[in-house]
């Protein structure tokens, strides 16, 4: 296996006013110095709370968001340095699904004309074979002939996420970012997409980043694992070692929180922070250093953390 993807110190800032009436602006870290590896036929599993920044971080990847910082390989192509018709070439082999079906399907089209479009923009097939190639995308994520002329509207939540995936599978991409792609529907039918993730993957070898709060919904569909908090990585490595072995005092919680178990932040303490672990403020395990400096993460390929406490450093 080859690597399909490599991110190197990713980063992406936001300046916000302080207040309406303000000239002063907080910045907003929402990638800060994001890096890993992902191989051919992998998912990896991108995990935090809301804010944490993985779908900043999912929308950098193919450049919807332009990055401040840091390199995207994408097939041996750095995808900063590559020009407009160039970038426009390499768009087929990578896709998005977003969070909201609903929203980012044209209501004023038929399936039939949305499943078509890429496949005519990008020249998979000539316009007198759309339909049936459809067709057979459709049968591939689920959904009868009969859904070729339904409007977004006139289906249910998990059928437009479906045609939203078949959309993105239209043009035979390599790479696939989901960005929680099965928040948005019942728990019952999250189930279903789901599998339908792993179903695609392991039917035609595509790479994913999959994108989701659920660090339970990740660990089914992941060979790997991020964990992200304030735009940082606290937490790294593969499926098992991070869900059965957490480190970090975040991970720890979100895995706890599965099971319904509530846990109240600590009390600042005093810590006055200049520039130290983001997670700082929320962690009942802190120590001096972590108010005064931000951890890095160590350890072997198969699991990194970044904290000063279980590290020992």
């Amino acid at each position: 296996m080859g690597k399909v993807l490599s991110v190197s110190e990713l980063k992406k800032y936001y300046e916000v006013r302080k207040t309406a009436f303000s000239y002063k602006k907080d910045i907003i870290r929402a990638v800060d110095g994001v890096s890993f590896d992902l191989e051919e036929g992998q998912t990896l599993g991108v995990v935090g709370e809301s804010g944490s920044g993985k779908s900043t971080l999912a929308r950098c990847l193919l450049l919807l968001e332009e990055p401040d910082e840091g390199k995207i390989i994408f097939l041996g192509q750095d995808l900063r340095e590559l020009g407009r018709k160039e970038l426009k070439t390499l768009r087929k082999d990578m896709q998005i699904i977003f969070q909201d079906p609903y929203s980012s399907l044209n209501p004023r089209r038929k399936v039939c004309d949305i499943m078509a479009e890429p496949l005519l923009f990008h020249g998979v097939v000539e316009r007198k074979a759309v339909k049936e190639k459809v067709t057979e995308i459709l049968s591939d994520v689920g959904l009868g002939e009969d859904f070729l002329n339904k409007y977004p509207h006139e289906m249910s939540g998990g059928q437009r996420q479906r045609v939203a995936i078949g959309r993105a599978l239209a043009t035979k991409p390599v790479l696939i970012v989901a960005d929680e792609p099965v928040s948005s529907l019942d728990v019952s039918i999250q189930a279903q997409i789901v599998n339908l993730f792993i179903d695609i993957r392991e039917k035609l070898g595509i790479s994913m980043v999959f994108v989701s709060h659920d660090l339970n919904i990740v660990r089914f569909i992941s060979d790997t694992i991020i964990v992200m908090y304030a735009g940082k990585v606290l937490e790294a490595g593969t499926r098992d070692e991070v869900f059965y072995k957490p480190m970090h005092p975040y991970t720890q919680m979100l895995i706890h929180s599965i099971n319904g178990e509530r846990f109240k932040s600590p009390d600042d303490g005093g810590f006055i922070m200049t520039g130290g672990c983001v997670y700082c403020p929320r962690c009942d395990r802190r120590g001096e250093m972590c108010a005064q400096k931000s951890p890095c993460l160590q350890g072997d390929e198969g699991h990194r953390v970044a904290c000063f406490i279980v590290s020992g450093s």
